[in-house]
């Protein structure tokens, strides 16, 4: 949906301007307010458009970095240096990133320093549903979580002042319906910061031992002095009068608790949930018989308030597993039940395919021929593992597929065992894991799916493309020179499209005695939508063997025991072709 200008007069007199926004739209927006002068990430849905819109601001520094430790690493030297920085990941990239972080909240900052992590309950697009909330009270970092869109933006501005007012780098927790959906937001004009000065101090910078002990100390002391700020934090707030309940909430749970309960209850919404305000708590609690907290995810706020001796109902009501929605909360709270609602479980199935035309295909299709196992990683091509290819063993995390196969290797040497990985994400954690497996002189196939693109997250630039953010020429990294640099000597590039070529490089690559990397480049079809040309089935010469369908294209189908392929659908790679033995497809000339 666009985004949609509205203007409002306000009482003060003159004209604000009001834009509908996603969260993610919001976040980069209060970046822009906020004086960001540096923003990095690695895309990942569902924190993707966060510098997706940053980056149509010309007055901030952003980039796609190779991975998110590497994005953090750059913001921190900016925010060292002086200048507001903002970092975007998604939940399992924190991961990635946590050895800086962890160190950064010892250290403290300069400039503001805002993480935003944007978690994903029920597994939209993620391996977990891991809840990164616990990933800041372990950092000791300031938690905020925005409710809404005008609050994504808010909060940014305002943990950028409390980052600089505390010492202290803060975490920003956004949840997939919070990046996704839309509301009002209002717009300001970008603030007149001043860049801080830099002055060198190895004694707050530099985490040796002797300097890290005393860190730790004034850590817990610049925490302290936030516990007491917290106590006129504007976004924690009791709001309501109902009498049937009393509710502790934040993020999008208070949403669907408001939707759910209405004007029956009585919430003490939290924007801050590390540290929590213990004063506010304390205070709603002492006004209440029975507290419910409503919280999607792990017990968090349970947990913390449970240790404050503040005795709540929580998990034993509300799900800590999938997300949460208002209908949940009403059949537990209010008893009402509805039929009519459409969830997950009663909509037909709709499971992911890779595209018409994806050049992965075929190289699945020859891998299943030649490989004993098939290890994958993060990206498009782990839909590879799914019917009809079935390509594919394990997939874990960014990288792991090349470690995995070579673990597989050491125990099974007499295995064909190959892996799959794509450009970005061979960019982002694959580089180490070849390094380890020619250093430890192991021998394994790798293929390196080189569709030019970051895809499975909306097609972003990464280093082996030759563009930034921004679009502008940069120097591309060249796989097959870097792939040599790791020490492996046996180096294809292939046409992925070309299944003969495909399948007689794979078959070399498997016979080599030492580790071979085997390229297979073709740019992903979405990049140019479509070849000028579809094809079709010759009917008198198909013998029905449906090995067309064996490769799994949603433009091949199968209508009462006739083959067809959907010319809307077929973007032209001709793969099928080379698996008809019959001459039975051919390009439609009539099509344009």
């Amino acid at each position: 949906m666009a985004n949609v200008n509205v203007k409002k007069n306000i009482e003060k007199g003159g004209d604000i301007i009001v834009k509908l926004l996603s969260g993610n739209e919001a976040i980069a927006r209060g970046a822009y307010e906020a004086g960001v002068k540096v923003a990095c990430a690695y895309p990942g849905t569902p924190s993707t458009e966060i510098l997706e819109n940053i980056a149509v601001y010309d007055g901030i520094n952003s980039e796609w970095s190779p991975n998110e430790k590497v994005a953090v690493e750059v913001a921190q030297g900016a925010c060292f240096a002086g200048e507001r920085a903002l970092v975007a990941m998604k939940h399992v990239g924190v991961n990635v990133a946590a050895d800086p972080l962890f160190s950064l909240a010892y250290t403290g900052v300069n400039g503001g320093f805002l993480v935003v992590s944007a978690d994903d309950p029920g597994m939209h697009s993620s391996q977990n549903e891991q809840d990164n909330r616990y990933y800041a009270k372990f950092m000791k970092m300031p938690l905020l979580e925005p409710s809404d869109s005008q609050e994504a933006k808010d909060f940014v501005i305002l943990g950028l002042e409390l980052s600089e007012q505390f010492d202290l780098p803060v975490f920003l927790r956004i949840t997939t319906r919070i990046a996704h959906s839309k509301s009002l937001v209002v717009l300001r004009e970008p603030l007149n910061r001043e860049k801080r000065i830099y002055a060198k101090n190895t004694k707050k910078y530099v985490v040796m031992p002797s300097n890290a002990r005393k860190l730790r100390i004034t850590l817990e002391e610049r925490l302290q002095k936030l516990r007491i700020y917290l106590d006129t934090f504007p976004g924690n707030r009791a709001e309501g009068s109902g009498e049937d309940f009393a509710v502790i909430t934040s993020g999008i749970a208070y949403q669907y608790a408001r939707e759910a309960l209405g004007e029956r209850a009585t919430y003490l919404k939290l924007g801050f949930t590390y540290p929590l305000p213990e004063k506010a708590i304390r205070e709603f609690a002492a006004l209440h018989d029975t507290l419910y907290v409503i919280e999607e995810g792990e017990p968090f706020l349970e947990e913390q308030i449970r240790a404050m001796g503040v005795n709540v109902v929580g998990k034993e009501f509300f799900p800590a597993i999938g997300e949460l929605n208002s209908q949940m909360i009403k059949e537990k709270l209010l008893g009402e039940k509805s039929s009519s609602m459409i969830t997950s479980h009663n909509l037909p199935a709709r499971p992911p395919v890779l595209c018409p035309g994806c050049p992965h295909r075929g190289i699945f299709y020859v891998l299943n021929k030649v490989a004993d196992y098939i290890t994958t990683d993060i990206g498009c091509y782990t839909l590879g593992t799914l019917p009809p290819l079935n390509a594919g063993e394990l997939c874990l995390c960014m990288g792991s597929s090349i470690g995995n196969a070579f673990g597989m290797s050491k125990v099974m040497p007499d295995r064909k065992i190959v892996a799959t990985i794509g450009d970005s994400t061979f960019l982002h954690s694959g580089i180490t894991a070849l390094m380890d497996v020619v250093y430890n002189r192991g021998k394994i196939i790798l293929v390196i799916l080189d569709n030019s693109t970051t895809g499975m997250t909306g097609h972003q630039h990464n280093p082996s493309t030759g563009f930034t953010i921004k679009n502008e020429p940069t120097k591309k990294i060249d796989l097959e020179a870097m792939v040599r640099a790791c020490g492996v000597e046996q180096v294809w590039q292939i046409s992925a499209y070309d299944l003969k070529q495909v399948n007689e490089t794979l078959r070399a690559a498997i016979a080599c005695e030492e580790t071979a990397v085997v390229i297979a480049k073709q740019p992903c079809v979405l990049i140019n939508k479509r070849m000028a040309r579809s094809y079709r089935i010759i009917h008198e010469n198909c013998k029905y063997c449906r090995s067309c369908l064996d490769i799994g294209c949603p433009a091949i189908g199968n209508r009462d025991g006739e083959i067809f392929i959907n010319e809307v659908l077929c973007n032209g790679c001709a793969v099928c072709t080379q698996l008809c033995m019959f001459s039975a497809i051919e390009e439609d000339r009539g099509y344009t």
